[in-house]
């Protein structure tokens, strides 16, 4: 049998670290090695080591056993722990979905091998921390978790809606895997949370190259010339609607916003959008004709 590794090990840290920077080096790691993320072949073994590493040593009660007791407080079987023969400190244990590692347990007292009336640690909690938001409140103490997934989509699709099919686990390890039908309602955005009949879906957002997302709102940064800060001018910006023409004053100035009324992100929650503000910036030419240096120089002398 593999000896297990040192949890301090796992994370990175001595057992002097501090429960903010226990929290930090999960986080870190967690995010490094999440299947969805991380493609190598070991990353499945590795984010679920993680996760049993932090699942200990972020709890008090639990680090200052296995700070004493190492690896054998948490055996199958081991005396003295409020532990049920053929258990290991996590109960059900970490079982692989189709976009994250979840956690389930029902709660009752006596898979806690500390005692009964405390929650258990659930990876999918630390994600959603970390993604913040989301649509439906969890259970409280004691409550059944739900099975949860998590899912990247596109920055389009988190602001205008979409549908997509997934795999869902059906049952026990090997017995295969149903499809879903889920609709992604617009105005979603990271850390989202989807409450369907028997799972959760938390949703991860891509960032997008074009848009900068504030709540509801959208910024996008647009270039001009000089000529047409200046003059003024007739321009196309984007929008999530598509171009848009709008009108430049003459002599508006480098970083000024231009609010478009209702062109942002749709609430998610009842009606209407957010703005989208264009934000003015100056295009400045790194190489002129002799000919234009004229006559800025004659702009110049006015």
């Amino acid at each position: 049998m593999a000896t297990k590794r040192d949890y301090y090990e796992i994370l990175g840290l001595t057992k002097s670290a501090t429960t903010a920077e226990i929290k930090a080096a999960y986080r870190k790691l967690a995010l490094a090695w999440h299947p969805d993320r991380n493609k190598a072949a070991n990353a499945h073994e590795k984010f679920k080591e993680i996760n049993e590493a932090y699942a200990v040593l972020s709890d008090p009660k639990k680090k200052e056993t296995y700070d004493q007791f190492g690896h054998a407080a948490f055996q199958p079987g081991a005396g003295g722990f409020g532990g049920q023969p053929g258990q290991g400190p996590f109960g059900g244990g970490f079982r692989q979905g189709p976009f994250q590692y979840y956690y389930s347990t029902n709660g009752d007292q006596g898979s806690n091998p500390f005692g009964g009336g405390e929650d258990f640690f659930d990876p999918f909690e630390i994600f959603e921390q970390f993604f913040g938001g989301g649509f439906s409140a969890r259970g409280g103490r004691g409550a059944r978790h739900r099975e949860s997934y998590e899912l990247s989509i596109d920055f389009m699709d988190a602001v205008k809606g979409a549908t997509r099919e997934i795999h869902v686990p059906r049952g026990e390890a090997g017995d295969g895997s149903v499809k879903k039908t889920i609709k992604i309602p617009a105005g979603v955005e990271t850390g989202s949370r989807i409450r369907f009949d028997d799972f959760d879906i938390v949703l991860e957002v891509k960032p997008s190259r074009e848009y900068k997302r504030e709540g509801n709102d959208l910024i996008v940064e647009h270039e001009i010339t000089f000529s047409q800060a200046a003059l003024g001018a007739i321009v196309d910006v984007p929008t999530i609607d598509g171009p848009l023409k709008i009108r430049i004053q003459p002599g508006v100035q480098p970083g000024t916003l231009i609010r478009l009324h209702g062109k942002g992100v749709p609430h998610v929650r009842g009606s209407g959008r957010g703005d989208e503000y264009v934000r003015i910036q100056l295009h400045v030419p790194t190489r002129l004709t002799h000919r234009q240096k004229e006559l800025l120089e004659e702009l110049e002398r006015g």
